[in-house]
């Protein structure tokens, strides 16, 4: 080689030699082009299934759809003008058939989680997240760890800590009321889901609602960092390196969003360190969370399958995945609610009835009470049908053997999703109304059978293992909220902006609050 470019370059000189190269680069370059075009649009496995063009050719059409923040409402229309299979990549497919859940979710269905997760993963602890874990035997035998832990009845255990982060929310509330201000209701939402998973998780709120502020910048940086990491989720294995090296170039807002990223994970590792003294010294008498963590390392995982990094991951990951999706949920409820007048008009006199003969407790609405208002129900799982926490696909890789989905088989390793706002807009299972809010559908409809198709939270073993802390925070707060105050948008013609990478998040809630 080295004798054929000296020839080479005698014959033509260096710089000539360079152009040849360039030429030679540019024109594999195009065969390659043309070729992978020819493939992706005429053999691949993916072939037939409809789709726009470029997404078809290249992960970069679905990573600009999250970079650019509206990937739930482009889920939404490709379905609606491709059909219920849309290639939304060479090689993924979003599915918007609702009896494709069971396939491909189901406890027993061999689907496992795609890379598209590993950006995600902490690293925190020898073992795996929940929610980044891909192997599957790996990932039952931890969250069996854990469940006990996360259960309606262990949270409940713990009633009293989310009961003193409600209390100070309705104080601040009452702040408001009597300045007469609107103000950004949405942030408030989510500081009050920060404080809960901080007494949950981290032995005390963490200061959001106390400081009237973003504590440690949690929320901006979050904020600025999730897009570029679920930007990383879409590219292709051999971009990821680059995209968070581009995003951090010349860019101070997204290094200071790492540092406070870092900031949280140490606060993690902090808490852990200081329940570990506490428990030695016999000074903790909390039934929190964390308490329950600590229980399990001592008793299942003393074994070193629970460490206390376990303990601190989970704590970390209860971040990410419990403040921004219980704020967007309580925010989808209540825009929904104060958008139309006569459902909020029905919750708020089945609160009122409900409090005059007593079955409300004061000062804090309790869960079990909350739990029998029927209409109540209806309208927080009308809310968070018409707006998912989450706005992109969960995507998995079929198994072993292929598998036939919605009546076409799919090969074994191709990749799979769905996306719960398409599902939960489809009329077979909601009703010709199901693009309108309408928690009516919940009282009068086939509620049984809607429930089945709700995906909100996930399905099967992969179903979100926070998710009976977010209830729990939902159930409670709203009828007590709505018994002290009215809620009125500020700008009731105005409608409220989303932005979608991985959560939906909502911006613009500029609410007025008056005292009842």
């Amino acid at each position: 080689m080295a004798f054929s470019i000296s020839v080479l370059a005698g014959l033509y000189g260096l710089g000539d030699l360079f152009k040849v190269a360039l030429l030679f680069a540019i024109a594999s370059a195009l065969i390659y082009s043309v070729g992978w075009l020819i493939y992706a649009r005429t053999l691949h496995p993916y072939a037939d299934i409809p789709g726009p063009f470029w997404a078809s050719v290249s992960r970069l059409w679905i990573a600009y759809m999250v970079e650019r923040g509206d990937v739930d409402k482009i889920l939404v229309a490709v379905h609606k003008k491709y059909g219920r299979m849309v290639r939304i990549a060479p090689d993924e497919v979003s599915i918007g058939d609702p009896e494709a859940i069971k396939i491909i979710y189901s406890v027993s269905s061999g689907f496992t989680k795609t890379d598209f997760y590993d950006p995600f993963a902490t690293h925190m602890s020898p073992h795996p997240d929940l929610f980044s874990a891909r192997d599957e035997k790996e990932h039952a035998e931890r969250r069996r760890l854990v469940n006990n832990a996360y259960s309606m009845s262990s949270i409940l255990e713990s009633e009293t800590y989310i009961d003193e982060c409600s209390q100070l929310f309705i104080q601040r509330m009452g702040e408001y009321a009597d300045s007469g201000q609107s103000f950004d209701f949405g942030m408030w939402l989510q500081m009050y889901a920060f404080d809960v998973v901080g007494t949950l998780f981290f032995g005390k709120m963490f200061g959001f609602m106390e400081t009237r502020s973003d504590y440690g910048a949690y929320i901006t940086s979050l904020d600025t960092y999730l897009p570029v990491l679920a930007t990383n989720f879409v590219l292709p294995d051999y971009l990821r390196p680059v995209r968070p090296f581009l995003a951090n170039l010349g860019l101070k807002r997204i290094r200071d969003a790492i540092l406070s990223i870092v900031a949280i994970r140490q606060a993690a590792s902090d808490v852990v360190t200081t329940r570990t003294k506490e428990l030695k010294e016999g000074k903790v008498g909390r039934t929190d969370i964390l308490q329950k963590l600590f229980n399990v390392q001592e008793g299942k995982g003393s074994d070193g399958h629970f460490l206390l990094a376990d303990i601190e991951q989970e704590s970390y990951v209860a971040i990410f995945a419990g403040s921004d999706t219980t704020a967007i949920a309580m925010r989808s409820i209540l825009y929904h609610l104060m958008k139309n007048p006569k459902y909020y008009k029905k919750l708020q006199e089945e609160i009122d009835d409900a409090s005059a003969r007593g079955e409300l407790s004061t000062p804090t609405v309790r869960f079990s009470e909350a739990s029998k208002l029927p209409y109540l129900i209806a309208c927080c799982k009308e809310g968070m049908r018409m707006h998912p926490s989450v706005g992109f696909t969960l995507p998995r890789t079929v198994p072993a053997g292929g598998k036939e989905i919605s009546g076409r088989y799919f090969p074994a390793g191709s990749k799979v999703g769905i996306y719960s706002g398409v599902i939960h807009l489809d009329r077979s299972i909601f009703g010709d109304d199901a693009n309108v809010f309408n928690p009516d559908r919940w009282i009068e409809g086939d509620v049984a059978n809607m429930d089945r198709y709700m995906f909100q939270f996930g399905g099967g073993s992969r179903s979100c293992v926070g998710r009976h802390i977010s209830i729990a925070e939902i159930y409670k707060m709203f009828p007590q909220l709505l018994r002290d105050y009215r809620l009125d948008l500020a700008n009731p013609d105005k409608e409220w902006g989303t932005r979608s990478t991985w959560f939906n998040r909502q911006i613009g809630l500029d609410v007025k609050l008056t005292r009842r």
